[in-house]
């Protein structure tokens, strides 16, 4: 490809996912304004207050127009001021409200995808190497197992066995309420209490991992290059190391930007399931509160990680592959 043909590529890319973006901006709007409830009566549900001060409580939240009037002024106030809004139910921007959470899902996120990358590669590459042993069969057992369970279904699992029964690990929260830890007292305990969220999403990821590496590594030691280095007289280790591994994780690096989206909503899952007060917990509490600016202002920082990542995956392999071409496939 080209450099000419590689920029018109980026730019096709980079519209698409505006589209992309902008549909989904409209398609939310739309929908949680559509669930049943209304915010300003779920806020106010107080005999004493009169039919002035109620409408005063819609006039103040912009809900006293028709859906097309709030949509425009939403649109406006998020392109020309990049204004979330103001959160009906806490009563501040909705940028601060996603600031003090959003470390907090990252680090979860981040935790998981690193314990899923380590162990799923690590698995998937010994199981391909050892095909057909009872080691492969045991650990393709164990993959599909935890890929088929869902990241809440995994939680409460874990929840029960860790935390319940054994009382391992904390039962929820960020840290030990009231502790007055600091340092690295401090440090351990948020560890401690971080291990069951992370896990719960970790394992559906490192089975899919597993899957994925494993296939791969099949593939690639039929290949002639492997033939030769282990004609070379060289270790059967160094051969998958250095010759097969490498090759193998292509479809690992795609899976990671596309699996992005399957991890984040296992963190929306593990977050209220353990009470992690992260975007997944916020997203639950808004909807119970019907808090539409927080709600559209989640959904917006997700879908722009998500589109995002996926974009740079498309990009990566858009310059390094010359077959990935936007005018045919």
């Amino acid at each position: 490809m080209t450099l000419k043909g590689y920029g018109g590529f980026v730019v096709r890319k980079i519209t698409a996912s505006l589209i992309i973006i902008f549909t989904m901006i409209s398609t939310t709007f739309v929908l949680f304004r559509m669930m049943p409830g209304d915010p300003v009566k779920l806020m106010f549900n107080d005999p004493r207050l009169g039919k002035q001060d109620i409408e005063l409580m819609y006039e103040r939240f912009g809900l006293n127009g028709s859906l097309w009037e709030q949509f425009v002024a939403y649109i406006r106030q998020l392109l020309l001021h990049g204004d979330l809004g103001m959160s009906f139910v806490q009563l501040r921007p909705v940028m601060d409200v996603l600031a003090s959470r959003i470390p907090q899902t990252l680090l979860l996120m981040l935790v998981a995808i690193i314990l899923a990358l380590l162990l799923g590669i690590w698995l998937g590459t010994m199981a391909g190497w050892r095909t057909g042993s009872k080691f492969d069969g045991a650990v393709i057992t164990g993959a599909l197992t935890t890929y088929a369970i869902p990241s809440f279904c995994m939680g409460i699992i874990l929840l029960l066995v860790f935390a319940v029964y054994l009382r391992i690990f904390p039962v929820g929260g960020y840290s030990t309420p009231v502790s007055g830890l600091t340092g690295f007292a401090y440090f351990i305990d948020v560890a401690r209490h971080l291990v069951l969220p992370s896990l719960s999403v970790a394992l559906w990821y490192i089975g899919a991992y597993v899957l994925i590496t494993r296939n791969s590594i099949i593939d690639v030691l039929d290949q002639d290059y492997i033939t030769l280095a282990r004609a070379k007289g060289l270790k059967e280790s160094v051969v998958i190391r250095k010759h097969g591994l490498r090759n193998a994780l292509l479809p690992v690096t795609t899976a990671t930007g596309m699996y992005l989206a399957y991890a984040l909503g296992g963190a929306v899952q593990a977050e209220v399931v353990f009470a992690w007060p992260g975007l997944g917990l916020l997203l639950y509490e808004a909807i119970l509160s019907r808090d539409y600016p927080v709600l559209q202002g989640a959904f917006l920082v997700m879908a722009i990680v998500i589109i995002g990542a996926n974009l740079v995956v498309d990009l990566v392999y858009g310059l390094l592959d010359p077959r990935i071409k936007v005018g045919g496939g």
